[in-house]
């Protein structure tokens, strides 16, 4: 493979650093028509790649919800076979994917359980 068709291959220039991880997300289109589940690979402030259900065309608008961030919009910059590049139509903060959901989900994760206390207080036995 020459070097013009191996860049070509890679989908359009990205702007921001990206940061790998697998986190499962939901896409539909702004009319509210499903489109499937999809895997994030890799995430940025202005996209992600993700490995979809099904096809999905380049050059669509889709919204997908991100756990930590909510409903995010874009379009899709490229697609080949299931995977797709997701260029969002707003910045995002990518580490709020990474963080815990809730307070619950910090809680259960940092304090022992025979350190947890019920709703009015009490140390459990």
């Amino acid at each position: 493979m020459d070097d013009d068709q191996d860049i070509s291959d890679r989908g359009p220039a990205r702007a921001a650093p990206r940061d790998s991880l697998f986190l499962l997300t939901t896409l539909s289109t702004p009319e509210g028509a499903p489109l499937g589940k999809a895997r994030v690979r890799n995430l940025s402030a202005t996209g992600l790649m993700a490995d979809c259900e099904r096809a999905v065309p380049a050059g669509i608008q889709i919204i997908c919800d991100l756990r930590g961030i909510g409903k995010v919009t874009g379009m899709v910059a490229w697609s080949r076979e299931d995977k797709i590049g997701l260029a969002f139509d707003e910045p995002i903060d990518p580490q709020l994917a990474r963080k815990p959901v809730g307070a619950a989900a910090t809680q259960q994760t940092l304090v022992p359980d025979y350190l947890r206390t019920t709703q009015h207080g009490v140390k459990r036995r």
